[in-house]
C-alpha cells in the first residue's frame, strides 16, 4: 500500500505552485470518496487493496498532514538529500537547501532580486509594509520620484500591478509578488520586522511631500536625485 507520506510527496512534486495543508486534506478526501466509488465494481482481487487505503485515508487530519511533512524533512536531513519541504505563503513547497547555493548559482548566473540597490530596497520595504499602494503615495513616503524603483522591483518580479484605487485617474496599485516572500523567505507580511507597528503607523501623505517639494530648493532636489542615481548604478 502507498505510504501516505509518499502521497503528499507526490503533490509537491507535482504542482509548480505551494500546497496548503488544508489543500492536501481535499485531495486526500477526494482520492478517498473515489476509492469507494472504485470499491463497488472492483474485482475480489483489488477489494483488500482499497479497504486498506479507505481505513488509511479515513481519518487524516490537517494535524496530521503537517506531521507527516515534518517526518519527510527529517528523513531529507538525516539521509543528506538537496532538498527539504518549506511552508511557504503560498502552502508547502520543496526547494534545495541552502548549501546547494554555489553549485546552482551556475545553473542561473543571473539571480532575479540580486544585487537591489538602497534606495531599491527601500522603495521594496514601503511596498512590503504599505501594500497595495499607489506609486504617489510611494513617492509621497520617499520624497523622491520612484518611477525607476517601481521599474526596477517588477522588472525583478518582487512586485506586481495589484488593480487600481479608487482614487481620481484611478491610479496603479503595487503589491509584493509570490518571489517576494520566497525570496526573503516568509510567509506573510506579518513575518517582518516591525510588521504591526510600521503597517498602523502615520506615513508622510502625498499632499504633505508635495508641500515640502515647493519649499524644497532646485538645486537640493536635483542633487538628490543625482545621489539616488549614483547609488543605483
Amino acid at each position: 500500500m502507498i505510504s501516505l507520506s509518499a502521497v503528499i510527496e507526490s503533490y509537491l512534486i507535482a504542482s509548480s505552485d505551494g500546497v496548503s495543508s488544508a489543500q492536501i486534506l481535499e485531495l486526500l478526501q477526494a482520492r478517498y470518496s473515489q476509492a469507494h466509488e472504485e470499491l463497488e465494481t472492483a474485482p475480489a482481487a483489488l477489494q483488500t487493496a482499497l479497504k486498506e487505503e479507505i481505513d488509511n485515508l479515513k481519518e487524516v487530519t490537517i494535524e496530521r498532514i503537517d506531521e507527516l511533512i515534518a517526518e519527510l524533512n527529517t528523513y531529507y536531513d538525516s539521509s543528506g538529500r538537496s532538498f527539504h519541504i518549506v511552508d511557504t505563503a503560498f502552502g508547502w513547497k520543496i526547494y534545495t537547501t541552502p548549501v546547494m547555493a554555489p553549485y546552482l548559482e551556475h545553473l542561473h548566473p543571473t539571480p532575479r532580486a540580486s544585487k537591489l540597490s538602497q534606495p531599491a530596497l527601500e522603495t521594496l520595504a514601503i511596498i512590503a509594509y504599505r501594500q497595495p499602494i499607489t506609486k504617489a503615495a510611494i513617492e509621497a513616503v520617499r520624497g523622491v520620484s520612484s518611477d525607476g524603483m517601481v521599474q526596477k522591483l517588477t522588472e525583478a518580479e518582487l512586485i506586481s500591478i495589484a488593480g487600481r484605487a479608487d482614487l481620481p485617474g484611478r491610479p496603479l496599485l503595487y503589491e509584493t509578488t509570490e518571489f517576494f516572500y520566497e525570496h526573503f523567505g516568509v510567509k506573510s507580511i506579518s513575518d517582518l520586522p516591525n510588521s504591526e507597528e510600521l503597517r498602523n503607523m502615520a506615513w508622510p501623505t502625498q499632499e504633505k511631500a508635495r508641500s515640502e517639494d515647493q519649499q524644497m530648493q532646485l538645486g537640493e532636489f536635483h542633487q538628490r536625485q543625482l545621489e539616488e542615481k549614483s547609488e543605483e548604478e
